[in-house]
Protein backbone atom coordinates (compact mmCIF):
# COMPACT_ATOMS: atom_id res chain seq x y z
CA UNK A 1 0.00 0.00 0.00
CA UNK A 2 2.76 2.64 0.73
CA UNK A 3 3.97 2.46 -3.09
CA UNK A 4 0.35 3.07 -4.53
CA UNK A 5 0.42 7.05 -2.93
CA UNK A 6 2.85 7.77 -5.16
CA UNK A 7 1.68 5.73 -8.21
CA UNK A 8 -1.36 7.36 -7.64
CA UNK A 9 0.16 10.96 -7.57
CA UNK A 10 2.47 10.37 -10.81
CA UNK A 11 -1.15 9.10 -12.48
CA UNK A 12 -2.56 12.17 -11.48
CA UNK A 13 -0.48 14.28 -12.81
CA UNK A 14 -0.94 12.45 -16.35
CA UNK A 15 -4.48 13.01 -16.44
CA UNK A 16 -4.24 16.50 -15.32
CA UNK A 17 -1.82 17.02 -18.80
CA UNK A 18 -4.75 15.52 -21.26
CA UNK A 19 -8.16 16.02 -19.79
CA UNK A 20 -8.30 19.44 -19.76
CA UNK A 21 -12.48 19.70 -18.70
CA UNK A 22 -12.30 19.63 -14.40
CA UNK A 23 -15.25 17.69 -14.13
CA UNK A 24 -14.39 14.99 -16.49
CA UNK A 25 -10.99 15.12 -14.61
CA UNK A 26 -12.13 14.61 -11.46
CA UNK A 27 -14.17 11.35 -12.55
CA UNK A 28 -11.05 10.13 -14.35
CA UNK A 29 -8.88 10.44 -10.98
CA UNK A 30 -11.81 8.77 -8.51
CA UNK A 31 -11.57 6.14 -11.30
CA UNK A 32 -8.33 5.97 -11.28
CA UNK A 33 -7.95 6.22 -7.54
CA UNK A 34 -10.66 3.53 -7.33
CA UNK A 35 -8.51 0.75 -9.71
CA UNK A 36 -5.52 1.02 -8.05
CA UNK A 37 -6.52 0.91 -3.90
CA UNK A 38 -8.37 -2.51 -5.73
CA UNK A 39 -5.11 -4.21 -7.06
CA UNK A 40 -3.82 -3.25 -3.38
CA UNK A 41 -6.50 -4.76 -2.13
CA UNK A 42 -6.19 -8.07 -4.56
CA UNK A 43 -2.51 -8.34 -3.79
CA UNK A 44 -3.59 -8.22 0.65
CA UNK A 45 -6.13 -10.98 -0.14
CA UNK A 46 -4.06 -13.00 -2.61
CA UNK A 47 -0.80 -13.09 0.18
CA UNK A 48 -3.37 -13.69 3.14
CA UNK A 49 -4.49 -17.01 0.94
CA UNK A 50 -0.76 -17.57 0.69
CA UNK A 51 -0.20 -17.26 4.57
CA UNK A 52 -3.11 -19.59 5.20
CA UNK A 53 -1.95 -22.10 3.11
CA UNK A 54 1.53 -21.87 4.60
CA UNK A 55 0.10 -22.41 8.27
CA UNK A 56 -2.18 -24.98 7.39
CA UNK A 57 0.78 -27.00 6.02
CA UNK A 58 2.17 -29.91 8.20
CA UNK A 59 5.71 -29.66 6.74
CA UNK A 60 7.82 -28.01 9.15
CA UNK A 61 9.97 -26.15 6.59
CA UNK A 62 6.77 -24.54 5.24
CA UNK A 63 4.49 -23.82 8.63
CA UNK A 64 7.16 -23.44 10.93
CA UNK A 65 9.59 -20.62 9.94
CA UNK A 66 7.25 -18.03 10.80
CA UNK A 67 6.93 -19.22 14.99
CA UNK A 68 10.63 -20.46 14.78
CA UNK A 69 11.49 -16.88 14.06
CA UNK A 70 9.50 -15.31 16.80
CA UNK A 71 10.09 -17.56 19.43
CA UNK A 72 13.94 -16.94 18.02
CA UNK A 73 13.30 -13.08 18.58
CA UNK A 74 11.57 -13.68 22.20
CA UNK A 75 14.39 -16.02 23.30
CA UNK A 76 17.03 -13.09 22.33
CA UNK A 77 15.04 -10.39 24.06
CA UNK A 78 14.96 -12.46 27.53
CA UNK A 79 18.53 -13.16 26.86
CA UNK A 80 19.51 -9.84 26.57
CA UNK A 81 17.18 -7.77 28.85
CA UNK A 82 16.81 -10.63 31.87
CA UNK A 83 19.12 -13.56 31.36
CA UNK A 84 22.37 -11.78 30.83
CA UNK A 85 22.27 -9.17 32.85
CA UNK A 86 21.30 -11.55 35.92
CA UNK A 87 24.34 -13.94 34.82
CA UNK A 88 26.85 -10.96 34.80
CA UNK A 89 25.76 -9.90 37.89
CA UNK A 90 25.73 -13.70 39.94
CA UNK A 91 29.00 -14.25 38.50
CA UNK A 92 30.03 -11.04 39.75
CA UNK A 93 29.50 -11.93 42.93
CA UNK A 94 31.06 -15.56 43.06
CA UNK A 95 34.01 -13.83 41.73
CA UNK A 96 33.85 -15.09 38.86
CA UNK A 97 33.56 -11.96 35.88
CA UNK A 98 32.35 -12.85 32.80
CA UNK A 99 32.35 -11.22 30.09
CA UNK A 100 29.00 -12.69 28.12
CA UNK A 101 27.76 -12.70 24.41
CA UNK A 102 26.45 -9.72 23.26
CA UNK A 103 24.64 -8.66 19.54
CA UNK A 104 23.26 -6.11 17.71
CA UNK A 105 19.53 -5.35 19.27
CA UNK A 106 19.12 -3.03 16.64
CA UNK A 107 19.06 -6.11 13.79
CA UNK A 108 17.17 -7.77 16.19
CA UNK A 109 14.25 -4.65 16.56
CA UNK A 110 14.46 -4.90 12.86
CA UNK A 111 13.15 -8.11 12.75
CA UNK A 112 10.55 -8.77 15.79
CA UNK A 113 9.02 -5.25 14.71
CA UNK A 114 8.71 -6.19 10.64
CA UNK A 115 6.95 -9.44 12.18
CA UNK A 116 4.61 -7.83 14.44
CA UNK A 117 3.93 -5.01 11.49
CA UNK A 118 4.75 -1.95 13.61
CA UNK A 119 7.31 -0.94 11.76
CA UNK A 120 5.74 -0.70 8.03
CA UNK A 121 1.79 0.96 10.83
CA UNK A 122 4.33 3.60 11.84
CA UNK A 123 5.91 4.17 8.29
CA UNK A 124 1.87 4.90 7.25
CA UNK A 125 1.41 6.89 10.04
CA UNK A 126 4.33 9.30 9.20
CA UNK A 127 3.16 9.31 5.99
CA UNK A 128 -0.73 10.42 6.91
CA UNK A 129 0.50 12.82 9.52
Amino acid sequence: MFGIDSAINEGLKILNKFIPDKNERERAEAEYKTALLNIDAQQAIAQAEINKVEASSSNLFVAGWRPFSGWMCGIALGYHFILQPLLSFALAVASHPVVLPDFDMGTLYTLLMGMLGLGGYRTFEKTRK
